[in-house]
C-alpha cells in the first residue's frame, strides 16, 4: 500500500477536483492507487456530493456581462479557491451571468430558470457540477441594470479571465450621448466603484438607518463637547457631510484624479457631450462579503487531514 502523502492528496485533487477529505477516503480505499483512486471518485457521482451540501461555499468567482443598455452580475460561490481556477466552474459562472442578463437577475428567479442544453434549471446544474468539482456549489446573489437611454457597462477586479474575477462592477449612465464616450467614462467610474465602494447614488437613497445610526455615533462623539445645542447640532451635520463624502458615490472623490468630485465628473461630462449624464444605478458585488470564513492555509489543512 502507498503512502498517503499530502502531496499525492493534492495531486488527486488537482486530476479530480474534488475535496480533500473524499480525495483522502478514495486513496484509503484504493490503497494509495492514484488512478483506481479516480476512478472511484467517478464512481461516487452526485452521491458524493449531496454529502458537501451543508459546507460554507466562501470563495468562488463574480461573473458580470453587459451589453449595450443593460448588464447582469451575479455571485457563485464555491468551498475553495481551487475551484475558482476550474475551467468548468468558470464556464458556468459566465454561463450564469448570460441567463441572468435575460432574466431580471434576481437570484430565486435565476436558480429556477433552465440552464441551456441540459434539460435542468440552474440550481440543478450547480447541484449536477458538485459531482465533477467536488465542492458545495452555490448560486448566491445576482443583479440586473437596464437604461432606456445611456449605456451599461461592467468592471471586474483581480480578473481570473474575461467577465470574472472577485470584484464585480455594473454602472448604468443614462443619457443621449455618444454611446462609445459614455462607455469610457462608465468604465471609469465602474473602476471607482470597485475602489470606493459607495452605499447609495446620492444622499437621498442611502439607507435612512444607516444616517441615523452614524448621527447617533456622532452625537456621543461631541455631546460631552460642553457647547450650545445649536453648536452641536451643527457640529454632527457637518460630520455626516463628511460621512457622506465617504459612502455617497455623488460625494465621493473621483479616484481618477483624486480631487474632483463625482457629482463634478457628471456635470462635465454632460457638458462635453451636450445633454446630461446620470448615475442610473450601481452594483458592486466583492466574493464572499458577508459570508464569515474561517481561514486556513492550504498546505497545512492538506497536511492535517492526512495526519502528517
Amino acid at each position: 500500500m502507498a503512502e498517503i502523502t499530502a502531496a499525492l492528496v493534492k495531486e488527486l485533487r488537482e486530476k479530480t477536483g474534488a475535496g480533500m477529505m473524499d480525495c483522502k477516503k478514495a486513496l484509503a480505499e484504493t490503497g494509495g492507487a492514484l488512478d483506481a483512486a479516480v476512478d472511484w471518485l467517478r464512481a461516487k457521482g452526485l452521491s458524493a456530493a449531496a454529502k458537501k451540501a451543508g459546507r460554507v461555499a466562501a470563495d468562488g468567482l463574480i461573473g458580470l456581462t453587459a451589453a449595450d443598455n443593460a448588464g447582469a452580475i451575479v455571485e457563485v460561490n464555491a468551498e475553495t479557491d481551487f475551484v475558482a481556477r476550474n475551467d468548468k466552474f468558470q464556464a458556468f459562472v459566465r454561463q450564469v451571468a448570460e441567463i441572468a442578463l435575460k432574466g431580471d437577475g434576481k437570484s430565486e428567479t435565476l436558480k429556477t430558470t433552465p440552464f441551456p442544453g441540459t434539460g435542468r434549471n440552474v440550481d440543478e446544474e450547480a447541484a449536477n457540477l458538485v459531482a465533477t468539482i467536488g465542492e458545495n456549489i452555490s448560486v448566491r446573489r445576482g443583479a440586473r441594470l437596464a437604461v432606456d437611454q445611456g449605456v451599461v457597462v461592467g468592471y471586474v477586479h483581480n480578473a481570473a479571465g474575461p467577465g470574472i474575477g472577485k470584484i464585480g462592477v455594473l454602472v448604468a449612465l443614462k443619457s443621449g450621448g455618444d454611446k462609445a464616450k459614455l462607455e469610457a467614462l462608465g468604465r471609469q467610474l465602474a473602476m471607482h466603484v470597485a475602489a470606493a465602494s459607495p452605499q447609495s447614488v446620492d444622499v437621498a437613497a442611502l439607507d435612512k438607518a444607516a444616517i441615523e445610526r452614524e448621527r447617533a455615533v456622532l452625537m456621543e462623539q461631541v455631546k460631552e463637547s460642553g457647547k450650545p445645542a445649536n453648536i452641536v447640532e451643527k457640529m454632527i451635520e457637518g460630520r455626516l457631510r463628511k460621512f457622506y463624502q465617504e459612502v455617497v458615490l455623488l460625494e465621493q472623490t473621483f479616484v481618477v484624479d483624486n480631487e474632483t468630485k463625482i457629482a463634478k465628473v457628471l456635470e462635465n461630462a454632460g457638458k462635453a457631450l451636450g445633454g446630461p449624464v446620470a448615475v442610473a444605478g450601481f452594483v458592486r458585488f466583492q466574493l464572499g462579503e458577508g459570508i464569515e470564513k474561517k481561514q486556513s492555509d492550504f498546505a497545512a489543512e492538506v497536511a492535517a487531514q492526512v495526519g502528517r
